[in-house]
């Protein structure tokens, strides 16, 4: 027997807290690098989770914010930077920029399907929708390079990012344009996006720079 696909508000949820997790984690890392104090350590890894759905939700004039909405999830990610803070403490591992990669390539996939499928549930245009995709996914980020003092990797290092979250968005409303049932679109704008950020990092695609005179 086929197991059953699980309904959109189930998956949009698993989805949530993988990504929350995920950014939070990158969150952490990055203050890590950055030698910051426990408090910043938590202070960043809640902005990089947080940050773009809240924003996503200013712009949408979606009250109550979904992290507010959920408090479960604030104490999760408090939870998630102590332990994880503790844990890099006592193996003394070596961060580098690339330990970030994988959790905020994560992250980025599966909050730029979910901001897409929650601003199509608002009535929202298409290309209002991807919109605010990219904005779910790359804004936690932004603020987590802000704080951390750091010129947003989304916007300097010239791999696509940002790209790749409005990609991710178009899958999903394709998708379902195309017949596809919600939660599988959302499934797939996260897979779509995700994969394609994995794919430049390992293959280094790069966008046109500004050439040096």
């Amino acid at each position: 027997m086929l197991s059953r696909v699980p309904d959109l508000s189930t998956l949009q949820t698993a989805l949530e807290i993988a990504a929350t997790a995920a950014f939070a984690l990158s969150g952490v890392i990055e203050a890590a690098r950055k030698r910051l104090d426990a408090v910043g350590v938590c202070a960043v890894g809640f902005l990089a989770a947080f940050g773009g759905g809240t924003l996503r939700d200013v712009l949408l004039d979606r009250r109550p914010f979904f992290w507010v909405q959920h408090a479960a999830y604030a104490w999760a990610v408090l939870a998630l930077c102590v332990g994880a803070m503790l844990l890099l403490r006592s193996r003394h591992l070596r961060l580098t920029e690339r330990a970030m990669m994988w959790p905020d390539a994560i992250g980025l996939g599966l909050f730029a399907a979910s901001g897409t499928q929650i601003a199509l549930a608002a009535q929202m245009p298409s290309l209002v929708a991807v919109l605010m995709g990219v904005v779910t996914a790359v804004f936690g980020g932004v603020l987590r390079d802000v704080v951390c003092n750091e010129i947003p990797s989304a916007f300097r290092d010239h791999r696509p990012y940002a790209v790749c979250a409005f990609a991710g968005g178009w899958t999903v409303v394709l998708a379902q344009r195309l017949g596809a049932g919600e939660a599988v679109a959302l499934a797939a704008g996260a897979v779509a996006a995700t994969a394609l950020r994995l794919i430049a990092l390992r293959f280094d695609w790069r966008l046109p720079a500004w050439r040096a005179h």
